[in-house]
């Protein structure tokens, strides 16, 4: 507990899954505000020390992020958003799926995805959202 943790290190890799889970529910789900304070709440959360709040404000690491995101972008194109699943070198925007399937039935989707990106031409699939976000 209370672990450093430097941005994007090989140990850093390991919880970036439960970081964007965490303010994902907070900031979507409970409605709070990106803060300072939102990041400690997170950290505490997840057992990480505070002082890893710090990087929040590090610009230093802004050309990695930027990096890193153009990377994403250019193997989906510029008019998407997030998420972003890459397939070797195919990558789309989404699934979008509330709630998000589990188990047995979120191989079935990823299993169906990987039929999609198997065809070069498939760009899109796309319906009317009937229900918010349901995490659960």
């Amino acid at each position: 507990n209370g672990q450093e943790i430097p941005s994007r290190a090989p140990d850093g890799e390991q919880i970036v899954g439960d970081l964007y889970s965490s303010f994902g529910r907070k900031i979507h789900l409970e409605k709070q505000n990106f803060s300072d304070e939102l990041i400690l709440e997170v950290l505490s959360e997840l057992g990480l020390a505070p002082s890893l709040v710090k990087f929040a404000h590090d610009e230093s690491l802004d050309k990695a992020i930027l990096e890193s995101h153009s990377r994403g972008i250019s193997l989906v194109g510029q008019d998407v958003g997030t998420p972003i699943i890459g397939v070797g070198d195919i990558a789309f925007f989404g699934p979008v799926i509330s709630p998000a399937p589990k188990g047995e039935e979120a191989g079935k989707l990823f299993d169906g995805v990987l039929v999609a990106a198997s065809f070069p031409g498939f760009f899109e699939i796309k319906r009317t959202r009937t229900v918010g976000p349901i995490f659960d």
